[in-house]
């Protein structure tokens, strides 16, 4: 038994199940979590089973209330497909086969870690230290965690509900994972293989990004290929390419002509994403505003000349602006930050991004973003400027200037360091008031002092302390001589899957496909298609007709009557 009659546990045990993932995933799970524990300080007995499965122990020397147990059980198992937490979530029945037990399938279970020295782990114990070293490394998916049980009861009140699902991947990603796949579907390894392929390729990944992954948090998809990864993952990649190349093309040509596009915009530390449309009269129709404004006619060094200046008219100005529209303030400043991300990647100052996709960039359901768009543009003083409605398949078009008024106040003070962003992907699960302090940190031009970030206008300041708190304990942001930095080695796009960020993005993109794809289907049905005058009338072609008459000059009488 697992737990004690008071509820506390002394011995984690994780359980390592071939029911999870594959023999070698379980294996790759094993040495990962035996490198974290002994990062962390603790000390480890393991055994195995004759089904291929690994259990790891770890004694403690201090009790430890079961609740705290299962956290900390689950919170490893986000990380690790192939563990089971179910012992640490039964208090009354929860249980482990321990070394030298009879195993179902016959056998014994096997002591990998030597006698001698497992009976010393087990008699020293590990401190609360340790644990306490373990727990902030595992602190991203505890608060992961926490937040989907936050959710979850905010959901169902009062409602007593099993803990959920830690992940919520899309099946081909939970097969890239732990390597299982079903056999009424794939008839084999190759084709599942494939099929995961095709996954990533339309979701616009390179193949060093499913190398990393592989070695990573895809180790199924690693185990599927065997000891032939490294000779056929380059086949089976291009392989992919040209089927989801074709597939799409295929596709695109039963919807839609295609249309000559400029560059696509891309999503700060995400996939790529295309834009909605836009419209193209806007482009060529006559312009009262100066030359040097537009910038369908200007090169790259002006479009990024012009964005730092409206960085700097956004901070100093905009932002103080912006913050007293009350709760809306926040989103309307990451949406004008998201404009002038667009802006610089799409390298001009016209702009037809649509609603969904700026909605994908912060976060946010696309009706707030069609809520907030036109707020935005009002309150810009001249900023942002429509110039060109949406109609059917394209977007509205926005022209970006920098107004008269501004001019100095842009070009007085130096240009900032770093990148402007939208939303960062991790700030998905820490949340928009996360990112104001965090961006003044990264982007400030010297280290803010530890109180600076406290006073930032518009938000409380118990609430930007809680969340430079978290970010701290994140391994974001540290303390260093009474001044905030960031800690360079913390990877966002690794910290954004570990809180589950990066999955919960998935789910508004699949959405908006459907409903985009929906919608375009009605639009072919019912849009009226606009008649050329050559289709309405050909002068080649007589549309009238005389009676023909016997007398010839009553003929003539009717010619010069009919004239």
């Amino acid at each position: 038994m697992i737990h004690g009659v008071d509820g506390s546990v002394r011995t984690l045990c994780l359980d390592l199940d071939t029911s999870k993932a594959q023999h070698a995933v379980v294996l790759e799970d094993a040495a990962q979590l035996g490198a974290l524990l002994a990062g962390a300080g603790l000390s480890y007995v393991e055994d195995f089973s004759p089904s291929g499965g690994r259990h790891l122990y770890v004694p403690l020397r201090e009790a430890i209330p079961a609740v705290e147990a299962r956290q900390l059980v689950e919170a490893l198992t986000v990380r690790f497909v192939s563990l089971d937490p179910s012992p640490h979530q039964n208090v009354t029945d929860g249980c482990i086969r321990v070394p030298g037990s009879a195993h179902k399938l016959g056998g014994y279970q096997v002591l990998v870690t030597p006698l001698t020295e497992a009976y010393g782990i087990l008699t020293r114990r590990n401190p609360a230290t340790a644990l306490a070293a373990l727990r902030t490394a595992l602190a991203p998916e505890l608060y992961r965690l926490e937040q989907t049980r936050r959710r979850t009861l905010t959901r169902t009140p009062g409602v007593p509900t099993a803990f959920p699902a830690a992940r919520h991947d899309s099946p081909l990603r939970a097969v890239a994972r732990t390597g299982l796949y079903d056999t009424t579907r794939y008839t084999s390894r190759s084709e599942a293989r494939m099929a995961v392929l095709n996954h990533f390729v339309a979701c616009r990944w390179s193949l060093e990004q499913v190398r990393t992954g592989m070695a990573d948090q895809y180790a199924g998809l690693t185990a599927l290929y065997g000891t032939k990864a490294d000779r056929l993952l380059p086949i089976e990649w291009a392989k992919a390419q040209t089927f989801t190349t074709q597939t799409g093309t295929s596709t695109a040509a039963k919807t839609r002509p295609l249309r000559a596009r400029g560059t696509t915009a891309h999503n700060c530390h995400t996939s790529p994403t295309h834009l909605t449309g836009g419209s193209i009269k806007a482009l060529i129709q006559p312009s009262t505003q100066p030359r040097n404004q537009l910038g369908s006619a200007l090169g790259r060094d002006f479009i990024h000349q012009l964005v730092n200046d409206l960085e700097n008219v956004l901070y100093a100005h905009l932002d103080h602006m912006l913050m007293r529209e009350g709760r809306a303030g926040i989103s309307l400043r990451f949406l004008l930050r998201a404009v002038l991300a667009y802006m610089r990647t799409n390298q001009t100052n016209i702009l037809d991004v649509g609603c969904r996709t700026f909605a994908v960039a912060l976060g946010k359901d696309h009706g707030t973003i069609a809520r907030l768009l036109p707020r935005l543009e009002r309150l810009s003083n001249g900023v942002l400027t429509r110039i060109g409605r949406g109609h059917g398949r394209a977007a509205d078009t926005y022209a970006i200037a920098l107004p008269e008024q501004f001019e100095q106040l842009a070009r007085e003070p130096p240009w900032r360091k770093g990148k402007i962003h939208a939303v960062r992907p991790v700030f998905r699960a820490l949340g928009d008031v996360a990112a104001l302090p965090y961006e003044g940190i990264a982007r400030g031009r010297r280290p803010p002092p530890t109180a600076a970030p406290t006073r930032t206008p518009g938000i409380s300041r118990r609430a930007l302390t809680d969340h430079l708190a978290r970010m701290e304990s994140l391994g974001m942001i540290r303390r260093h001589h009474g001044r905030w930095e960031i800690v360079a080695t913390t990877n966002l796009t690794q910290l954004a899957d570990r809180l589950g960020a990066t999955e919960d993005r998935e789910e508004p993109i699949t959405r908006d496909r459907k409903q985009r794809a929906a919608g375009h289907a009605w639009l072919d049905r019912h849009l009226t298609p606009q008649l050329e005058e050559r289709e309405l009338y050909d002068a080649e072609v007589d549309e009238y007709w005389l009676p023909p008459v016997e007398d010839e000059n009553e003929h003539q009488r009717s010619l010069w009557n009919a004239a």
